[in-house]
C-alpha cells in the first residue's frame, strides 16, 4: 500500500468522526455533497496515477470487469478512472455485436485478444458476461451456449488467475426506480439521448428475467480466484469513489512517482522565420 493511499484513508476516517463532519460529506437525502466528492475525487485519482505506474514498472496485467443493469453507472465510473490515467496503460475495451466470423468462433475468442500484456491495466466496459445476461434474457444464445458458458467461465478465469493476471469484478447494483429515473433523464437530455439504446427500451419490461439471470451467473462465476463484487450505484458519484478505492485496494503498490523534472533553459532560435500567417487556415476563432 503506498503512502498516499493510507492519507486518503486516514482524512476519510477524520471526516466521519461527528455529525457536524457527515453534514460536509451528505445532503439531506443522503446523497454526497459535490465539493466533497470532487475533493476526493481528486485524490484517488492521484493515487491511480501511482498505481499506473506501479503496473507499467512491474510489467504486471490487470483486467478490471465492470457490469451491471443498463444505467447503472458503469461508464460513469470508468470515465472517471481514465480521466487523468496514460490511455496506453489504462486503456478501455467496449465491444459491439459480434461479427458472423465472431460468432463462429470459441466463445472467449474475442475477448482473449483484448486481454492485458505486461504493463497494462484493462476497463472492461461489458465483457464475456454478456452471454450470462443480456445475451441469455433477450434470446439471442442457445440453453446448450448459455449452460457451457456458466461452466467454462469459472474455468476460463482461474486460468487467466494462474497465469499471473490480477482480475476484478465490479457489478454496478441499481434499484429499479433509480434506473427509470435515469432513463427518463436520458429521453429528454439531447446531450445524453445516445446513451438510450433500443435494447435499453427492450429491457424495461424485464427486470425480474435480469435479476434471475445476475443470480444465476453470481451462483457459478462468483469464485475464489476471482469474486464478484457489489457496489451500491443509486448515488453514482459515492458508487465512483467506493469503485476506485477498492480497485486501489485490491492492488499492492508503493510510491514510484518520479521527482518534478527540473527544465533546463530553452536555448534560443538560430534565424528561423516563420512562414507568413496568411498562408495557413486557422479555425475560426468564434468564442
Amino acid at each position: 500500500m503506498s503512502k498516499g493511499k493510507k492519507q486518503v484513508a486516514k482524512s476519510q476516517a477524520d471526516d466521519t468522526g461527528n455529525g457536524q463532519s457527515d453534514e460536509k460529506r451528505y445532503k439531506k437525502n443522503g446523497k454526497l455533497r459535490g465539493s466533497y466528492y470532487e475533493k476526493e475525487l481528486l485524490e484517488l485519482q492521484e493515487e491511480l496515477v501511482k498505481l499506473q505506474y506501479w503496473v507499467r514498472t512491474k510489467n504486471l496485467k490487470a483486467a478490471i470487469i465492470f457490469e451491471g443493469r443498463d444505467a447503472a453507472g458503469k461508464g460513469g465510473a470508468i470515465k472517471r478512472i481514465t480521466e487523468r490515467t496514460n490511455p496506453r496503460v489504462v486503456r478501455v475495451v467496449a465491444l459491439g455485436i459480434p461479427t458472423e466470423r465472431e460468432k463462429s468462433q470459441w466463445y472467449f475468442q474475442r475477448w482473449v485478444a483484448h486481454l492485458p500484456a505486461g504493463g497494462e491495466i484493462v476497463l472492461f466496459d461489458r465483457s464475456w458476461y454478456t452471454r450470462a445476461i443480456t445475451e441469455w434474457v433477450h434470446g439471442f444464445c442457445t440453453e446448450a451456449e448459455y449452460l457451457e458458458f456458466l461452466r467454462s467461465c469459472p474455468q476460463f478465469e482461474r486460468m487467466l488467475v494462474r497465469s499471473g493476471m490480477i482480475l476484478l469484478k465490479y457489478w454496478f447494483s441499481v434499484s429499479d426506480e433509480e434506473q427509470e429515473r435515469r432513463f427518463q433523464q436520458r429521453s429528454q437530455d439531447p446531450r445524453r439521448r445516445w446513451k438510450l439504446s433500443p435494447m435499453d427500451i427492450a429491457s424495461r419490461d424485464k427486470w425480474e428475467q435480469f435479476s434471475q439471470a445476475k443470480d444465476r451467473m453470481f451462483d457459478y462465476t462468483d469464485i475464489k480466484q476471482a469474486p464478484w463484487y457489489v457496489v451500491n450505484s443509486d448515488d453514482k458519484k459515492r458508487a465512483r469513489l467506493n469503485c476506485i478505492h477498492h480497485i486501489l485496494d485490491q492492488i499492492e503498490y508503493m510510491d514510484i512517482l518520479p521527482d518534478p523534472i527540473e527544465l533546463p533553459p530553452v536555448k534560443k532560435g538560430t534565424g528561423y522565420v516563420r512562414p507568413p500567417i496568411d498562408e495557413q487556415t486557422f479555425v475560426p476563432e468564434e468564442y
